[in-house]
């Protein structure tokens, strides 16, 4: 396909420029009314029989064959249009006239093709049947005939495409069919009304035809990769972003969702019958089905003020079943998963928690007894886990160590947002006295945890828990300086800088051990050798 595209993608563009030119034209001087509809459609007709058996005519000799067959598309594209005029653009002809005479033309032209390898007749003929009623934007809105007309053509095409192996028609028409949806929706603004309008139905019948036609095809090149693989994804996400927006206040998107994760899986179940290993398709239609059932279960709750938390405890959940399947199947594939979906939900949590209720037990709230301190509780054990526990095969020594500091610093982040969110709510909920300074006090709990970093960081033996927890002293020092000193004197601001201060004098003597002891262990191994 690449080096056809190499060869003739200027002669398919100045082709497709020459068509378009002449259905502008044509429409032109329709709109002028220099030309009557009876008429414009007689001469489509004959200049399309004559470019057409001139086409053929030159095909036949091997020294103009390109020409030939450049001449010959040009002449089906022109039919095309000619069609497109009649039955879509001006409603002259019946649906089952233009079905008719598309089937017709669409026949002839395809067993010439498939027989003379015209290969180039019909790109031309494919990109002339696609342009033209892109170009002409129906006036009335004829979307039966359109539909059907797009069939015919997908149909042939698509066949052909198999038969003789020419992937461009197969990309060239999917592309073209879903940008003629495109230009039909926003073009006619069709009535949605109830869950099976009109629009979805198409959207529908386009993602079941090139399910099929790509399994179709993968099934007779005995290859579920490539091109109908990528053309198979692009196809499930166009075709639920267009759900997900046609099916707004109609029905719940979990329901398209659900069903085409549904399909996907039996889908994965096929090929798997078919190759007997467990490819790249397999996993690549598992893993979307799964996915768009998750998605379609994690609508639950929706509504609700703790949707958030809902979706916290959902996926760690499915975090968990992630890392049990991999450790089951050894299967590097699960545990990668798993992993991403934690810090994607790290990064979810921490957006949302601010405005999500606390989850109070039995109606009173208790520090770090609540159903959100229990989410962030959840999440830092499974990094600390992850941190601790898990190692990937294909990383090595160096990037292990850099693995396991990075997920630890993030689960250590978790912590303080932990911290945090419980301090701040324990001076929304009760009526602290006067005394106490909410800011101040979070200042002091973040001089605390900067404390417990450099113990761990001296204990474990990683510089990295020292260099994190310095950056916490810092920040902590700047708030407390910059920001919670403004405003009324108290005695309580007096005592958390005394606070602050002795914590950094611990901090430096843990330090000044920590220095100590690998001083003297890298004294005695230097000895040692």
């Amino acid at each position: 396909m690449n080096e056809f595209l190499r060869k003739q993608w200027t002669s398919l563009l100045g082709i497709l420029l020459m068509l378009a030119a002449f259905i502008y034209l044509f429409k032109y001087t329709i709109d002028l009314g220099w030309i009557t509809d009876a008429v414009i459609i007689g001469i489509g007709l004959v200049f399309a029989a004559g470019f057409s058996i001139l086409g053929i005519t030159l095909d036949k000799n091997k020294g103009h064959k390109l020409i030939g067959e450049m001449l010959a598309g040009l002449g089906m594209a022109l039919l095309y249009t000619t069609f497109s005029f009649a039955g879509i653009y001006y409603e002259l002809w019946d649906s089952m006239t233009v079905f008719i005479s598309m089937l017709a033309v669409t026949a002839a032209f395809t067993v010439y093709a498939y027989q003379g390898h015209a290969r180039v007749l019909m790109n031309i003929g494919l990109l002339g049947a696609l342009a033209a009623p892109l170009v002409l934007r129906p006036e009335t809105d004829q979307v039966f005939t359109l539909f059907l007309y797009m069939f015919v053509i997908n149909a042939a095409f698509f066949y052909v495409s198999v038969k003789k192996n020419w992937l461009e028609l197969r990309l060239i028409g999917f592309i073209g069919t879903w940008l003629l949806y495109i230009v039909y929706y926003f073009h006619f603004e069709p009535a949605i009304e109830g869950l099976w309008s009109m629009p979805y139905r198409y959207a529908v019948a386009t993602f079941v035809f090139y399910v099929i036609a790509l399994m179709l095809s993968s099934w007779k090149h005995r290859s579920f990769n490539g091109l109908n693989l990528y053309l198979g994804i692009v196809n499930a996400v166009l075709f639920g972003t267009w759900s997900v927006s046609i099916l707004d206040g109609i029905i719940s998107v979990a329901a398209p969702l659900a069903a085409m994760g549904l399909l996907f899986i039996i889908m994965a179940f096929v090929v798997y019958k078919l190759v007997g290993v467990m490819t790249v398709a397999v996993w690549t239609k598992l893993a979307g089905g799964v996915f768009l059932f998750l998605i379609a279960a994690a609508q639950f709750g929706q509504g609700w003020e703790s949707k958030p938390l809902i979706n916290v405890y959902f996926w760690a959940a499915i975090i968990v079943v992630l890392f049990i399947l991999g450790r089951i199947t050894t299967l590097e594939l699960f545990k990668i998963s798993s992993y991403t979906v934690w810090l994607a939900i790290v990064l979810y949590w921490y957006i949302v928690t601010w405005d999500t209720p606390r989850g109070e037990w039995f109606g009173v709230y208790m520090p770090f007894l609540n159903w959100g301190a229990l989410a962030w509780i959840v999440l830092a054990v499974i990094g600390f886990y992850y941190s601790t526990r898990v190692s990937f095969t294909n990383i090595k020594e160096k990037g292990a160590v850099w693995f396991s500091n990075i997920t630890a610093i993030i689960s250590h982040l978790i912590v303080g947002g932990l911290l945090t969110r419980q301090v701040e709510n324990l001076f929304e909920e009760y009526t602290i006295p006067s005394f106490f300074d909410d800011q101040m006090t979070l200042s002091i709990t973040w001089g605390i945890y900067a404390l417990l970093l450099f113990l761990w960081g001296a204990y474990s033996k990683q510089q990295v828990f020292r260099i994190f927890g310095s950056i916490v002293l810092l920040l902590v020092a700047a708030k407390t300086l910059f920001f919670d000193l403004a405003g009324e004197d108290t005695i309580y601001k007096v005592i958390i800088l005394f606070a602050l201060g002795v914590i950094s004098f611990l901090i430096t003597w843990i330090n000044n051990r920590w220095s100590t002891k690998t001083e003297q262990t890298e004294k005695e191994q230097t000895e040692a050798h």
